[in-house]
């Protein structure tokens, strides 16, 4: 899985950005370091969260990934064990948007069923932060879907 947690990785490092003091993600949900909602001990991240620094925010990321995200994405989407830069873009999609919202996708059952004209479209749905399209996401979902088989 190290080609899987490569791709992940670049892309969270990429289009999550870094952010070393908690901020309003456009969700309006506490966050810090590369898009950390939940530290790697189960709290929360709140506003009041002290500043971190590059390599706690790097270590977080790391271990989400590793321990929730990639686990996930092999679970949930057996059609693609074996292709582990599809594998990493699904965790860096679940990484974004969370594991319940991408069992519950039509982007799941499609990959599933090895329908990968579809599944090129569904990643390229999701693209709304705080109810309106944002840039980052479409650039984000557009770098995943070249991941995809």
């Amino acid at each position: 899985m190290r080609e899987a947690l490569r791709v992940a990785h670049a892309l969270g490092n990429r289009f999550e950005g870094l952010s070393l003091v908690p901020y309003l993600c456009p969700a309006r949900v506490p966050t810090i370091g590369y898009g950390t909602v939940w530290k790697p001990d189960g709290t929360r991240v709140t506003e009041d969260h002290p500043p971190i620094t590059k390599e706690t925010a790097e270590a977080w990321l790391q271990h989400q990934l590793q321990t929730e995200c990639l686990p996930t994405a092999v679970r949930m989407t057996p059609a693609l064990v074996g292709d582990e830069p599809a594998i990493g873009a699904v965790a860096d999609f679940i990484y974004n948007l969370g594991a319940s919202r991408y069992r519950a996708s039509t982007l799941r059952h499609r990959l599933n069923t090895k329908n990968w004209a579809e599944a090129q479209y569904e990643i390229n749905r999701w693209t709304r932060g705080g109810g309106r399209v944002l840039r980052g996401l479409q650039l984000r979902r557009a770098a995943e879907a070249k991941y995809l088989p």
